[in-house]
């Protein structure tokens, strides 16, 4: 089903706002009609099978791709507008991943997200240095600011990503699978990071995974895609891999088994992993 989001106050303008986006790669068609809109303070979890068209939606919002029907805003603006500069904070995949031999600081890289075109001869001024700081410390990386990203646990690297996103003073972070290559209490803690980051910095985060787990603890509203919306609801209503299967047009194997069978019983998938 699609986006039904109701907002307090008829004149707030949604951080993001799409209606009826399609978008065509190749000639074929991955993403078919999507509404969806994302308020202040959110956690919005995306969650889908492989070739589902979550990494094209995030490049679609991001202004990376060119959609072919509807219209998206951020702020009340077109992607690349730039009246959109600093509030958008995006984390690719890639973005940990850099090679260990690479001699760059946590504080320096954070240091970066201070950047752009209007301060890039005052990037060490007092206030990029307290803006810095305080990204830092939101994540939780004192202790190792000043030693080389290379050298950090993945966990850790996702952390100072997320702090150079923070660092630009980004109202909306976007996040695309932060989560693949770390170990369980590094996404744990990764995840109660951004958790508060809502609840206590007033951000919006709009996070694609893998892992339906995390994001049903995690995530205050989830949305299954596939090609479409399957699902946008709170996260403790997501269905059960019975219900899943019935979204997305799967019929049980099994003529003799009804699909309602196991309902109750959650296993582990590969949509999970």
């Amino acid at each position: 089903m699609q986006s039904t989001t109701v907002k307090d106050n008829a004149t707030d303008i949604p951080i993001l706002d799409l209606n009826g986006v399609s978008v065509f790669r190749s000639g074929k068609m991955i993403l078919k009609e999507i509404n969806l809109r994302v308020s202040k303070g959110e956690f919005v979890g995306i969650v889908g099978p492989n070739g589902s068209g979550k990494s094209t939606l995030l490049l679609s919002i991001l202004g990376l791709l060119k959609i072919q029907n509807g219209s998206i805003r951020m702020f009340g603006h077109p992607p690349l507008s730039k009246q959109l500069f600093g509030k958008i904070g995006w984390v690719s995949q890639a973005a940990a991943n850099l090679p260990r031999d690479v001699k760059i600081t946590v504080r320096e890289l954070v240091q970066l997200g201070t950047v752009n075109a209007r301060n890039m001869l005052k990037m060490f001024g007092n206030n990029n240095r307290e803006q810095v700081n305080k990204s830092i410390q939101m994540v939780g990386l004192e202790d190792v600011q000043h030693i080389d990203i290379g050298r950090l646990s993945g966990g850790q690297r996702q952390r100072a990503v997320i702090a150079r996103a923070l660092a630009s003073n980004s109202e909306f972070i976007i996040l695309d699978e932060p989560l693949v290559g770390i170990d369980r209490d590094a996404r744990n803690s990764l995840l109660k990071l951004l958790d508060n980051l809502c609840h206590e910095e007033g951000k919006t985060i709009l996070m694609v995974s893998h892992d339906l787990t995390a994001m049903r603890q995690t995530a205050h509203r989830m949305i299954f895609i596939e090609e479409t919306i399957r699902f946008d609801g709170d996260a403790k209503n997501f269905p059960d891999l019975s219900r899943l299967a019935d979204l997305r047009g799967i019929s049980h194997v099994h003529e003799n088994m009804p699909s309602h069978t196991h309902a109750h019983t959650h296993t582990h998938s590969k949509e999970e992993e």
